[in-house]
């Protein structure tokens, strides 16, 4: 969807739109993830039916794209490719692990400094406690995700298989895209999802759902590679992109037109449509939430606006946090989790709220800032596209 490389770039050669806009998900995401803080209504998902969740899915299958894309243009690189994603798979799969380990750590320090143990019985950590051998097998096969750590497996699976996906992307895009929405159309059909153990049920982000974002992801990477875009730009779709994010951020928040969709798509169910036409489940990437990431990523991507500001000084901390996305997120999913507990031992302070949403986020940009231009670490300032 973005257009061609020459579109916005950094001295780097980076498209700046891609590191701002992840920057943004990052900081949305960390604060949607400490429920009940009042900067949380101010995210996206209060305005439309999808949220940074979604676009953070998206701009990773770019990121991919752009990094891995070329590996598989020819049959010579095929096996060099897939070393090379598989590399960065098992790195994403190793940081889901320690985080995992150091969120347990962190609410249990602020336990142990509160007193308040709530945190521990929380997000699924709770079975840490009450079904030890069955959760430790759990955590390390990703069957068993604590709340709010859901991402990194979900990318890491998707990343598994990106050297299938990349391989028909550059030959047969139209079938990898007819491929896609059938496994997207039989997950929702069947309710198909990678299970969970030891608990019943599958994964939050079913990987057979959100695929789909990804592919489209990857593909919009794929064609950047060729300075082309992948949907081109039409008057015609910028106008219903612009009427669909209108409208879902009115059913938000103007209750008739609330009544009026929860009607009609209840309507719609009873006459047989799928259920996930019709519903704005997150699990299985339904319709209205499909719809509406992808009139937003048009949007976005075809505004001349969007470009030059993204190539502004005010949006540089956010192409920060984007160039170092897996340790600020990696971060951001620890401290989230420890500060959700401190936050349940605070009488909702308003003051309390804001050092811990901007505390945290300062630390997140400290880190992104440290592994850029700290001394010897230049691997960090020439970090690739393929940050998650």
């Amino acid at each position: 969807m973005p257009d061609s490389l020459t579109a916005a770039k950094t001295p780097s050669g980076r498209d700046a739109r891609l590191d701002v806009l992840r920057g943004i998900c990052l900081v949305m995401i960390f604060i949607n993830h400490i429920p009940g803080n009042p900067f949380e209504n101010l995210t996206s998902r209060n305005f439309g039916f999808s949220d940074a969740a979604e676009g953070f899915v998206l701009m990773s299958g770019i990121a991919a794209g752009l990094a891995y894309g070329l590996d598989f243009r020819g049959a010579g690189r095929f096996v060099t490719g897939l070393g090379r994603i598989w590399k960065r798979a098992w790195t994403l799969y190793q940081v889901h692990v320690m985080c995992s380990a150091l969120a347990l750590a962190v609410v249990a320090a602020v336990a142990l400094l509160t007193g308040d143990s709530r945190g521990l019985m929380a997000n699924l950590m709770k079975y840490v406690f009450t079904k030890p051998l069955q959760t430790f097998i759990g955590i390390p096969l990703m069957t068993h995700q604590f709340g709010y750590m859901n991402i990194l497996p979900l990318y890491t699976v998707l990343l598994l298989v990106s050297p299938v996906l990349l391989w028909l992307a550059w030959r047969w895009p139209v079938w990898l895209v007819a491929g896609s929405l059938a496994t997207w159309f039989i997950a929702g059909t069947y309710h198909i999802d990678l299970p969970n153990f030891p608990l019943p049920g599958g994964w939050f982000f079913n990987p057979f759902a959100w695929q789909i974002i990804f592919v489209i992801g990857l593909l919009t990477g794929v064609f950047m590679r060729q300075g082309k875009r992948l949907v081109p730009v039409r008057r015609w779709l910028q106008a219903i992109s612009w009427l669909y994010l209108a409208f879902s951020c009115l059913t938000i928040w103007v209750p008739p037109v609330d009544h009026a969709m929860g009607h009609t798509l209840w309507l719609a169910k009873n006459a047989g449509v799928p259920w996930f036409f019709t519903d704005f489940d997150k699990t299985y990437a339904t319709v209205p939430r499909l719809l509406h990431i992808m009139a937003l990523a048009y949007l976005l991507s075809s505004l001349k606006v969007v470009r030059w500001a993204c190539a502004t000084a005010a949006m540089q901390p956010f192409a920060l946090l984007g160039r170092q996305a897996l340790p600020v997120f990696a971060l951001g999913s620890v401290l989230c989790l420890g500060l959700q507990a401190l936050r349940w031992t605070t009488d909702e302070s308003l003051l309390a709220d804001c050092l811990m949403v901007f505390g945290g986020l300062a630390l997140q940009f400290a880190l992104a800032a440290a592994r850029t231009w700290w001394p010897g670490s230049v691997k960090a300032r020439t970090t690739t596209l393929a940050a998650a």
